[in-house]
C-alpha cells in the first residue's frame, strides 16, 4: 500500500507546507505515543532535532501531541541522530524523535522515529502509526496528562559513549584534523569528541543560526572542506551532515573520498582485527563495482540491497553483518550504533589512519572505482518512470550497457526526484547513456 506520509526516512517535507505542518506534527505525537502506550510503567519519549530555525516550532507541537496522550517528553535540544537512537534505548524510553531533514536545505524539516530498541521503525509500526494519523485520537484524562523537562547532559553522555569506540591504545595527538558540521546537529559534539581524544581540531560548520544548515558546508558541500585541508595542510577532513548521520572524507590532497571507499577500509581493518561478521558487508545498489571486486579479492562478499539506510540495516540484521551503508556516506557499524553516524565512522578510519602511519591518500584508495555517474531530474508531479517515452529509453539503455555495466533509476524517498545512475569500464557509454534518460525523463515531467 502506498504511503500518504512516510518515506524511506520518516517524514520530510518543505515546512508549513503538506505534510511537514504543525498540525501533522501534533497527530505524529499523538499517534505514535498511543501506539507505544503498552504496559501500566511511566511512558516516556526523548526528542532531539537539528538545527533548523523550524526545529522549535517542530518540537512544540510534538510535545503537545505526546503530553496529550499521556507520555512524558524529555528533549535534548540539538544533538546528532545516532544520539536519539542510542538514548532511546539507554535511558528506557518508549519511542525517540528526530526532528531533522537530513541534508536538506533549512527551509525542510522531517520527523524521524525510533523504537524503544533504538532502531528505526519496521514498516508496520510506521503503517500502523500512519493509519491512526487520520483518527481521532485518544487523549488521556487530566491527570494522566504528560510532564515535558528538557535536560541538559545529553550531548555529553553521546561523546562519552562515541569515545569508547575508539580503541583504548591509540589517541590522535599530532593529527590535524578540519571538521565540518555543515552547520547542524553535531557543531557541539563532534568538535570535542575529537578535541578529547587528542586531535589539533580545525572546525568549520560550527556556527548554525537557523538558516545556515548545510547552506555551503556539509557532506553534499564539500568544497569548503576541500579548500580548508588544503589551506591549514591538515592531514584529512571530515565532513558530516545536518544530523551527523552521514560522512563524507576529504584526504589531505584535497580529494574526496566516499562511502564506498570508507567502507572497503573499515570491512578490510575489521577483517584483519577480527572484528568483521558475515564474511563481507552490505550495500545498496548505488555503491560502485569496483567495491564489489575489491571486496571479492579479499575474500569478502557485498550484499546489496535497495537505497535507503533501513534496508541495509533490515539486512544486517537478518543476515548477521555488523558493517554497512551507501555510497552517500551512511554507515552502520551495528557493533556501536543502531543506525548510521558519522562521527563513530570517521573515528574508524582516524584509527586506521593513526596505525597504519599512511597518508590519508593512500589509505582510503582502496580501489579503482569504475566510471559512474549520477545525475537527479526534478518533477512535480505525476509518474515519469511510467511513461512509455521513458520506458523505451530504459530499455536502451540497458541494452547498450549488457555485459559492460550497470543502470540504476529510482525515484527518490524523500524529494521529487528520479535519480538515474549508470557505470562501466567506458565513461563515455555512462555520460551517453544517463544524458538519454534524464532527458526522456525531463520531457516526460
Amino acid at each position: 500500500m502506498a504511503r500518504k506520509y512516510f518515506g524511506t526516512d520518516g517524514i520530510r517535507g518543505r515546512t508549513n507546507e503538506a505534510p511537514m505542518t504543525v498540525e501533522l506534527a501534533m497527530k505524529v505525537g499523538q499517534a505514535a505515543g498511543a501506539h507505544f502506550l503498552r504496559g501500566d510503567h511511566r511512558h516516556r519519549v526523548v526528542i532531539g532535532k537539528d538545527t533548523r530555525l523550524s526545529g522549535y516550532m517542530m518540537e512544540s507541537a510534538l510535545v503537545a501531541g505526546f503530553t496529550s496522550v499521556g507520555m512524558d517528553v524529555i528533549l535534548f535540544g540539538p544533538i546528532p541522530t545516532p544520539a536519539v537512537a542510542m538514548l532511546t534505548k539507554a535511558m528506557r524510553a518508549d519511542i525517540g524523535v528526530m526532528i531533522s531533514a537530513s541534508h536538506n536545505p533549512y527551509q525542510d524539516n522531517g520527523i524521524k522515529l525510533f523504537g524503544p530498541d533504538g532502531f528505526k521503525l519496521s514498516d508496520e509500526d510506521e503503517a500502523a502509526i500512519e493509519k491512526a494519523l487520520d483518527k481521532a485520537p485518544r487523549l488521556a484524562a487530566a491527570e494522566a496528562i504528560g510532564r515535558a523537562q528538557r535536560i541538559e547532559d545529553a550531548r555529553g553522555r553521546y561523546i562519552h559513549a562515541v569515545k569508547a569506540t575508539f580503541p583504548e591504545d591509540l589517541r590522535l595527538d599530532g593529527l590535524r584534523v578540519v571538521l565540518d558540521c555543515a552547520n547542524g546537529a553535531a557543531y557541539n559534539v563532534a568538535p570535542a569528541a575529537l578535541w578529547e581524544l587528542g586531535a589539533d581540531v580545525i572546525a568549520i560548520g560550527v556556527q548554525p543560526n537557523g538558516t545556515n544548515v548545510n547552506d555551503g558546508v556539509g557532506s553534499t558541500a564539500p568544497q569548503a572542506l576541500q579548500q580548508k585541508v588544503l589551506e591549514t595542510r591538515a592531514d584529512i577532513g571530515i565532513a558530516l551532515d545536518g544530523d551527523a548521520d552521514r560522512l563524507i572524507i576529504v584526504d589531505e590532497k584535497g580529494k574526496i573520498v566516499d562511502g564506498d571507499q570508507i567502507m572497503a577500509l573499515i570491512a578490510t581493518g575489521w577483517q584483519r582485527r577480527g572484528l568483521l561478521q558475515g564474511g563481507g558487508i552490505v550495500a545498496t545498489v548505488m555503491s560502485n563495482l569496483g567495491l564489489e571486486r575489491y571486496l571479492e579479492k579479499a575474500g569478502l562478499t557485498l550484499h546489496r540491497t535497495a537505497v535507503g539506510d533501513r534496508y541495509v540495516l533490515e539486512a544486517m540484521r537478518r543476515d548477521g553483518f555488523n558493517v554497512g551503508g551507501e555510497q552517500s556516506g551512511h554507515l552502520i557499524l551495528s557493533d556501536y550504533a543502531t543506525t548510521g553516524d558519522g562521527l563513530v565512522a570517521a573515528l574508524q578510519v582516524l584509527a586506521e589512519l593513526v596505525e597504519s602511519g599512511k597518508p590519508a591518500s593512500k589509505l582510503l584508495a582502496c580501489f579503482e572505482p569504475l566510471p559512474q555517474k549520477l545525475q537527479n531530474v526534478r518533477f512535480k508531479s505525476g509518474a515519469p518512470l511510467e511513461t512509455d517515452g521513458v520506458k523505451a529509453a530504459i530499455a536502451d539503455a540497458e541494452k547498450r550497457l549488457e555485459g559492460s555495466g550497470r543502470l540504476v533509476i529510482r525515484k527518490s524517498g524523500t524529494e521529487p526526484l528520479i535519480r538515474v545512475m549508470a557505470e562501466a569500464e567506458d565513461p563515455a557509454l555512462v555520460s551517453a547513456v544517463v544524458e538519454d534518460v534524464c532527458e526522456a525523463v525531463r520531457r516526460a515531467a
